[in-house]
């Protein structure tokens, strides 16, 4: 997960590092090695600037986060539905999540997600802030899980609360089924320390109010009030060990190379136009003095020049000056770039087409052509829509116990939501109203059903009175049998036409 981080964090400084190789160091024994560590070190970030003292700039190209930007977008750029068959538990969670502020989160989340595999949702609630429970996502690299048949039975959030100097105070968190236990530690970088009371802290002072002899807060429910969220499964690197495999993979797991790869190009494209940019080289009777000591200049701007007396290459005695500039491959560089980075967005499940890169075609492109150029993207999303599906509605679910139990909202108790996302690519309106003039000419599908199909995000009662619109402008309406009275001559009576063959 560091190294993920750092892929997304995208700091060179953190990516020299990480692959060790830093400002001080030049040379390292792991350099010349086999194996793991000689491979580690031999990637483009992992060298040593050598010989001494040489620049060497090296450009980190952002496509990790863009990746992880791109993830989050295709999940979460169109919220979720998330229903209930309670209806005041369906107002209560519309009241909680529909807000602007749950769907940025969850935007935050699912893009951390992608970057380090996972992230976990739990319960919070401050009714000095919100009159509700909240949802806070929490990073997977601040988390220590715990799982039984690939299940999350119980999760402790840690926090660094301060450092100073080898002192380190962390925070607990530990979330089981039905309670919540705080703790706080002191020990050192690498080591978690003793337990001390709460109260030793401000910012867990106010759990020392709310905890009981055991240290836990009651959440009412027997749910966990914690929820797992992979990003994707199964972990290609974590599979042999059973209390790591239940963990998602990060969108760059098995493409790292080929992101170090992508800057060492791009640091070779700046190169050349660094290397590319003019120089003169000039007689020494060209140069101004600069003083004892201070080395020469060449004035550009200047018109006239002494006349030396000196052997030149030229045969009308004038001293040569020769201009030095090399040439940019800017062809071989690009289309390394843009063969790298397909390969990357390839392995990683991603379109070009989802990160703009088009094939040159004309816009105005229907829904269904966009769908298949971005046909990876879409089954990717798929992929990860199911986990996050399920995530969301244990959580929520959760939530709404906990809301009945905390701030006493009747009839939410026990809910169990369902959720919905919806198509990432809107559908074209003239391919939607053609397929539906289809069906009805083919007679193979009822007026609700082309209805719903032209408005696939209607709720039931919109399409109902749609449907009774329909068929009252086209005078398919059928009687109510309760107030239509027909005739023995197959007449009707009190002006209601009878209709029902129609």
């Amino acid at each position: 997960m560091r190294e993920w981080d750092a892929w997304y964090t995208g700091s060179p400084e953190q990516l020299a590092a990480l692959y060790g190789s830093g400002p001080v160091v030049h040379t390292r024994p792991g350099q010349y090695r086999g194996g793991l560590v000689g491979a580690v070190s031999r990637f483009f970030w992992g060298r040593p600037v050598s010989p001494r003292g040489q620049q060497r700039t090296r450009l980190h190209v952002p496509l990790a986060s863009d990746i992880a930007t791109a993830s989050a977008d295709l999940l979460f750029a169109e919220p979720p539905r998330i229903t209930v068959e309670n209806d005041s538990a369906q107002a209560r969670l519309d009241q909680i999540l529909n807000t602007p502020d749950v769907h940025s989160s969850l935007l935050e989340a699912a893009e951390v997600a992608a970057a380090l595999g996972g992230v976990y949702l739990r319960v919070v609630w401050d009714a000095d802030v919100r009159s509700h429970p909240m949802l806070d996502p929490v990073d997977a690299d601040a988390a220590v899980p715990e799982w039984r048949w690939k299940q999350l039975a119980a999760v402790t959030f840690w926090q660094t609360v301060t450092a100073d100097g080898p002192t380190v105070l962390r925070h607990l968190e530990r979330h089981e089924p039905g309670r919540i236990v705080h703790t706080l530690h002191e020990g050192s970088d690498d080591e978690l320390g003793r337990a001390i009371p709460l109260t030793e802290h401000p910012s867990t002072a106010w759990a020392a109010e709310l905890v009981d002899a055991d240290g836990a807060i009651g959440t009412g429910t027997r749910r966990l009030t914690a929820a797992y969220a992979p990003n994707i499964r199964p972990s290609r690197q974590w599979r042999p060990v059973p209390a790591l495999r239940p963990l998602g993979r990060s969108d760059f797991d098995g493409v790292e190379p080929l992101l170090d790869a992508l800057d060492e190009t791009y640091s070779s494209w700046m190169r050349d136009v660094r290397l590319a940019k003019a120089r003169l080289l000039v007689p020494t009777g060209y140069l101004q003095p600069n003083g004892p000591g201070q080395g020469a200049t060449f004035d550009d701007d200047q018109e006239v020049f002494h006349e030396l007396n000196m052997l030149t290459g030229r045969g009308d005695g004038a001293p040569p000056i020769t201009a030095s500039q090399f040439a940019i491959r800017v062809r071989e560089h690009r289309e390394t770039v843009e063969q790298i980075t397909h390969d990357v967005l390839r392995a990683a499940g991603y379109s070009p087409s989802s990160f703009g890169e088009t094939d040159g075609a004309a816009t105005g492109v229907t829904a269904t052509e966009v769908v298949d150029r971005r046909l990876s993207s879409e089954t990717t999303r798929d992929k990860k829509s199911r986990y996050w599906s399920a995530a969301l509605a244990a959580i929520t679910g959760t939530l709404l116990d906990v809301d009945a139990h905390v701030f006493g909202t009747p009839g939410v108790l026990g809910a169990e939501p369902a959720v919905n996302f919806g198509d990432q690519a809107q559908p074209d309106p003239a391919e939607l109203a053609h397929t539906a003039q289809a069906l009805l000419a083919a007679e193979a599908a009822s007026t609700e059903v082309r209805v719903r199909m032209v408005h696939p995000e209607w709720d039931d009662d919109q399409v109902d009175a749609e449907v009774a619109a329909i068929h009252a402008e086209t005078g398919r309406s059928v009687p109510n049998p309760a107030t239509w009275r027909g005739n023995q001559d197959g007449g009707a009576r009190d002006g209601v036409g009878a209709r029902t063959g129609q």
